[in-house]
C-alpha cells in the first residue's frame, strides 16, 4: 500500500523539492493551489472541489479533459511499444499523424517535423530557415527577426526572437544577429476592439526599415504570433500579417508564424493562417496537437522548403537536427486519438458557432472595475486592467488567487487576465465564468 501523503496534505519537504515554472514559489507554497483530477469542462482540487477551466490548462486541452479516448489509446501504444528511435529508424503511426496533420494546414504545407514542445519547435523553425537559405547558396540570410512582446518558448532562439523583458534582464546573453518589429498593441486607439482592430497594420512597415537597414540578403526569417496570447492577447491589425506577407515574399525573406497557442480551433479554423488568409512559409505547433495529453510539438513546412534538402548523396542525413522524442510512438498515439475527436465533434471549427455570445460576454466586463480593455477573438479574449501604482502585476495576481478561491481558473500575465476556455464550453460554462470573473473584478484592490 503507498505510504504516499494525500495531494491535499503535501508535506513541506515534498513542496520545497519542486522548483516550480514560472510561478512565485514562496507565495504558491505559503497557500498551495493543488489540482487533483479533471474532467470535462473542470479541474478539482484534492478536496473534491470543482474548478471551471477557463484556460485550457495552458492554452492546450482543447478537447476538454478525462478524453477516454486518449487515455486507451495512449493505453494501447505503451503496451505494444513504449519507444522508438527516431534517427534511422520509424513507426507507422508517426507516418500517419504526419500524414493526417498536413491536410489541415494551409496548401503547400505539406512536410511536418515532430518536436516535443513549443519551445523546440520554434529553436527548428528558426534552425530550418538557416539551414534552407545555406543550402540555396544563401548563407549570408542569417539575420532573424521577432516582434516586441512576442513569445517563442524558452530556449535561446526562442527567447532571442521573442521580445520579453524579463528575458533580456535575467538572462542577458541572447543570440546575435536578431531584431524585433514594435508590437501591436494601440490601447488608445483600439481599445475594446470586437475582433482584429482597426489601427495598426502599418506597423508591418517596419519591416522595410530594417531591410534597408541589414539589406535582404542577410535576413533569414520573420517569426510571429498571428495573435500574441502569452503576453496578454494582442490582436493582429486588419490587414498587418498581410502585409508582412507581402514584404517577405518581396525580398525572399521566410515567414514563420508561431501558432502553438492559436493552431488547433482556437481561432475557430484548424490554424489562425486559414483564418486569416494568410500562409506563411512555416508554422510552429503544440499544445492542442495532443490535447495537453503527452508533450509534443510539431513545425509544419512548405513543400519547396523541404525540398530543398532533398539532395546530394541519398545516404547522406540532409538535416543535422533532431529530438530523441521526436515522434514518440506514445505521443503519436495521442494526437491521432486528438484528431479523431476534433473530426467527431466538429471542435475545430467550433469557436465560430460561439464566437458572438463568446464576444458579448467578454464585453460585458467592460466597466467593470479596473479593467481598461477588452479584446477577444474565436475562443481568446484578452481582459487588462490598471495596474496598481509601484506594484505591476500586483492587481492581476489578486485576481487568479480570487478566482481560485471562487471556482474558476484564468491565466493572468502582468496585469492582463486571459481567456482560452477548451472548445467543449458551452454558454452556461461561459456565464458561469464570465459572471464569477465579474465578481472577481469587484473585489480587487
Amino acid at each position: 500500500m503507498s505510504t504516499a501523503p494525500h495531494p491535499g496534505t503535501l508535506s513541506r519537504d515534498q513542496l520545497e523539492a519542486f522548483w516550480m515554472p514560472f510561478t512565485a514559489n514562496r507565495q504558491f507554497k505559503a497557500s498551495p493551489r493543488l489540482l487533483a483530477r479533471a474532467e470535462g469542462m473542470h479541474y478539482f482540487t484534492p478536496d473534491g472541489r470543482p474548478i471551471l477551466d477557463g484556460v485550457a490548462g495552458l492554452w492546450c486541452v482543447n478537447a476538454g479533459h478525462g478524453r477516454r479516448e486518449i487515455t486507451e489509446a495512449v493505453a494501447r501504444q505503451v503496451a505494444t511499444m513504449e519507444y522508438a528511435p527516431p534517427f534511422q529508424m520509424g513507426h507507422p503511426p508517426a507516418f500517419e499523424l504526419a500524414e493526417r496533420l498536413v491536410k489541415l494546414t494551409p496548401a503547400g504545407l505539406d512536410h511536418v517535423f515532430f518536436t516535443n514542445s513549443g519551445s523546440e519547435s520554434v529553436d527548428t523553425a528558426l534552425k530550418i530557415a538557416l539551414a534552407w537559405h545555406r543550402v540555396r547558396g544563401e548563407g549570408t540570410r542569417t539575420r532573424l527577426i521577432g516582434r516586441e512582446r512576442g513569445y517563442h518558448g524558452v530556449g535561446f532562439g526562442g527567447i532571442s526572437v521573442g521580445g520579453i523583458v524579463n528575458n533580456r534582464k535575467t538572462f542577458g546573453a541572447m543570440l546575435p544577429g536578431v531584431d524585433h518589429l514594435p508590437h501591436t498593441h494601440d490601447l488608445a486607439r483600439n481599445a475594446f476592439s470586437r475582433g482584429l482592430p482597426a489601427h495598426g497594420a502599418h506597423l508591418a512597415d517596419e519591416l522595410e526599415r530594417l531591410v534597408t537597414l541589414h539589406d535582404a540578403s542577410n535576413i533569414a526569417a520573420v517569426i510571429v504570433e498571428p495573435i500574441a496570447g502569452s503576453t496578454g492577447v494582442l490582436m493582429p491589425p486588419v490587414g498587418y500579417l498581410q502585409r508582412l506577407r507581402d514584404i517577405c515574399t518581396k525580398h525572399g525573406i521566410l515567414l514563420i508564424f508561431d501558432e502553438v497557442i492559436t493552431g488547433f480551433g482556437r481561432t475557430g479554423s484548424a490554424f489562425a493562417s486559414t483564418e486569416f488568409g494568410v500562409v506563411p512559409d512555416m508554422i510552429t505547433a503544440a499544445k492542442g496537437l495532443t490535447n495537453g495529453a503527452v508533450p509534443m510539438g510539431a513545425v509544419f513546412v512548405r513543400k519547396e522548403i523541404f525540398e530543398a534538402f532533398m539532395t546530394g548523396p541519398e545516404p547522406a542525413i540532409e538535416l543535422f537536427h533532431g529530438y530523441t522524442y521526436s515522434a514518440h510512438p506514445v505521443a503519436c498515439a495521442a494526437g491521432l486519438a486528438v484528431l479523431d475527436i476534433y473530426a467527431r465533434d466538429g471542435l475545430l471549427t467550433r469557436a465560430k458557432s460561439l464566437h458572438a455570445y463568446w464576444e458579448d460576454a467578454v464585453h460585458s466586463l467592460r466597466g467593470s472595475p479596473h479593467v481598461i480593455d477588452v479584446r477577444n477573438y474565436g475562443l481568446i479574449a484578452g481582459i487588462e486592467l490598471a495596474p496598481i501604482a509601484g506594484k505591476p502585476g500586483a492587481r492581476a495576481y489578486q485576481a487568479l488567487t480570487s478566482a481560485f478561491e471562487k471556482g474558476i481558473l484564468i491565466r493572468t500575465t502582468g496585469d492582463i487576465i486571459a481567456l482560452s476556455p477548451p472548445l467543449i464550453i458551452e454558454k452556461q460554462h461561459i456565464d458561469q465564468l464570465i459572471g464569477t470573473l465579474t465578481e472577481v473584478l469587484a473585489g480587487l484592490d
